[in-house]
């Protein structure tokens, strides 16, 4: 099943996120099929590809809690 989640970038306590789509028993920072946007928590900056978002999640890709919150936040879900 293939899930639309976070891959942990950055340094020991400055994280960066990258939201990826992978398969779903993939380890958290393994090789993504597509990379579609990125999220720093600490200065509250995102970005995303609304395009690529809608396709994938058309396709019956689902968002983990965390992105579900991003995503409607970006008023990309409602």
């Amino acid at each position: 099943m293939l899930k639309l989640r976070l891959k942990r970038l950055g340094k020991k306590k400055s994280p960066f996120y990258r939201l990826v789509i992978m398969e779903n028993t993939f380890r958290r920072n393994g090789r993504p099929i597509d990379e579609v946007g990125y999220y720093n928590p600490m200065t509250k900056q995102y970005k995303f590809d609304k395009e690529k978002i809608k396709k994938w999640l058309g396709y019956g890709v689902k968002p983990t809690e965390t992105v579900c919150h991003l995503l409607k936040k970006a008023d990309i879900l409602f």
